[in-house]
Parts: C-alpha cells; sequence; structure tokens
C-alpha cells in the first residue's frame, strides 16, 4: 500500500505529534481482524465504504454488508451501495427499516436518531444472530464527536462497534485512504437521511420523504449541484447549497426552473439560505433552546 499521507487528528495540539495515517489504517484493519467476523451496516457513504472495504479485505465472506431500505433513504443512494458493493465484491443483503411505524420516530424529538439507529441495530442484530456473526459495526468516525449524535446512544446499547472512531479516523484521513484505495465515495458528498430535513417537532411522512428525495435528486442529479439541501418548512423549500455553487442560483433562467419544478412537487414558495450549506444546520434551533431555557432546562438538566 502506498505511504499515507500525515494528518494532524482533530483537537491535538499545533507542534505535538500526529499520528501518521497509515498507523491508524494499519490499527483498524488489526482491529477488524481481531473480531473474526462482522455485519456492517452499509449506506454507501464514505464512511461505510472505507469501512466496509476494510472489513472485506481482512475478513473475506466474514463480512456481510446490510442494507436499510426506508422511506428516509434515498432510492439514487441505495442504488449506489449496492452497486458499490458489487464493485467491491462483499456479500451485501437489504433489510426493510420500517422506523415511520414509531410514533417516537414520526413524530420528529430532537433525538429522533436515536429511534432510527435502534430500528437498524434491531434488523442488524437480527442478521448477525441468523448468520452466527457476533460482531455489529457501522461508520460512525472521529469527527462524530463533536456534533449532536443521539443515534451514539443506541450503538452503546447494543453493543455496536464504532472501528473508524475507535482507530482515530477522521473525515478527511478517511477520504485520503478512500482515493488511494481507488474507491469512488472517497470525493463523495456527505449525504445524511432524508428525515434530517426537518425541523425537530414536525412530523415526518412517507409522502413528505418522497417529495424531498425528489426535490434533491433533481437538484444533484439534473442539474448537477454537488452538495445540497432541501429543508423542509412546511409549504417553504429553503435550500442550502455550498457556498462556491452559490453564484449558479444567480442564472434568471435557472432560478425560475429551480423555483417552477420545486413547486410542483408541493412547494408554495422556494428560498435559499444565503449562508449556504451547512452539515446539521438544524441542531442550531436545539441551541438556541438551550440558551433560552432556565437552568439549562431544554437540555433536561
Amino acid at each position: 500500500m502506498p505511504t499515507l499521507t500525515r494528518f494532524l487528528p482533530v483537537n491535538q495540539e499545533p507542534g505535538s505529534a500526529a499520528i501518521p495515517i497509515e498507523q491508524k489504517y494499519d490499527a483498524l484493519r488489526a482491529l477488524l481482524r481481531g473480531l473474526g467476523s462482522v455485519v456492517v451496516g452499509f449506506s454507501g457513504g464514505a464512511d461505510s465504504a472505507l469501512l466496509m472495504k476494510a472489513a472485506y479485505d481482512e475478513l473475506g465472506e466474514k463480512a456481510l454488508a446490510v442494507i436499510a431500505l426506508s422511506e428516509s433513504y434515498a432510492r439514487r443512494e441505495r442504488d449506489e451501495a449496492l452497486a458499490l458493493a458489487a464493485q467491491i465484491g462483499v456479500p451485501v443483503l437489504t433489510v426493510e427499516a420500517r422506523e415511520l411505524d414509531n410514533e417516537d420516530y414520526a413524530s420528529n424529538p430532537s433525538n429522533r436518531c436515536y429511534f432510527c439507529k435502534t430500528e437498524l441495530f434491531t434488523h442488524l442484530a437480527k442478521v448477525a444472530k441468523e448468520h452466527q456473526i457476533p460482531w455489529i459495526a457501522y461508520g460512525a468516525n472521529h469527527d462524530d464527536l463533536g456534533d449532536y449524535r443521539p443515534g451514539q446512544q443506541a450503538a452503546s446499547e447494543f453493543g455496536v462497534r464504532a472501528p473508524l472512531l475507535e482507530v482515530g479516523l477522521t473525515k478527511a484521513e478517511i477520504r485520503h485512504i478512500s482515493k488511494q484505495l481507488g474507491l469512488s465515495t472517497w470525493d463523495k458528498p456527505a449525504m445524511a437521511c432524508l428525515s434530517s430535513r426537518f425541523p425537530y417537532g414536525v412530523r415526518i411522512t412517507a409522502e413528505l420523504l418522497a417529495r424531498l428525495d425528489a426535490a434533491e435528486d433533481y437538484l444533484r442529479h439534473d442539474l448537477g449541484f454537488r452538495q445540497i439541501r432541501v429543508r423542509h418548512h412546511d409549504t417553504i423549500a429553503r435550500l442550502e447549497v455550498d457556498v462556491a455553487e452559490m453564484h449558479r442560483l444567480l442564472d434568471p433562467l435557472l432560478r425560475e426552473e429551480i423555483s417552477e419544478r420545486l413547486k410542483s412537487l408541493g412547494y408554495t414558495y422556494v428560498a435559499v439560505e444565503l449562508g449556504g450549506y451547512k452539515s446539521g444546520s438544524l441542531n442550531a434551533t436545539l441551541k438556541t433552546a438551550a440558551l433560552s431555557a432556565p437552568n439549562g432546562a431544554a437540555n433536561g438538566h
């Protein structure tokens, strides 16, 4: 394997010794070998793709990829994940996740991701039991420690491993290794589940998820926007696009085309977030609530 560039890990002080990427990747491979066999929750994103590739390289068919299909999983993402699994050669299963059947999820509380991951890990645990595989893993990485991730609680409750996080791999390092391994996902934009487009407290329905899927598929694949989100605000579709692509929205013809298409899907108004795309932007409401609540009541303290 080619020598990997050294990256400074997150939160490391300048001037301190960086842990070489090759050392982290060797640790990842050793960790996976030590598991013996593993079921990997596979979405087709950069994180789970590298985890699955490494697991398959070390364990062969004792590494099993499982893709959870649901209304909140974009159809094109599903197709790309299946194609990638076939390219790697890894055995893959699909399961039907029914998180919308759970009122605790559909009502969209601030810990919605906990119920989503609980549904996912329930299915993965069944697959692991059926195939007599002792371990389950998913693609959380070191950078996830810096954001609000209630799904990590579910992982802890199910005993699910996060090998990328455990060896300290950051997103930048994951992309760097993936590029050297020839994975097409090395520069794939982050793609959270479609339910993350709803402000907390707004009910999630299959119909609205399908609308968002159609809107983002049009913007991303028909028009070629690389990093974009359609945030759902009742009658308003609020677009978050990477600032490097913001200039495209100034084109009168394209702007009119986007407006007409999203209105045809059911929105009355189409707005643009001038601050540009920001991962987890709807979590800002949690911080605002915490600041305004007496004695930290919004956080349950």
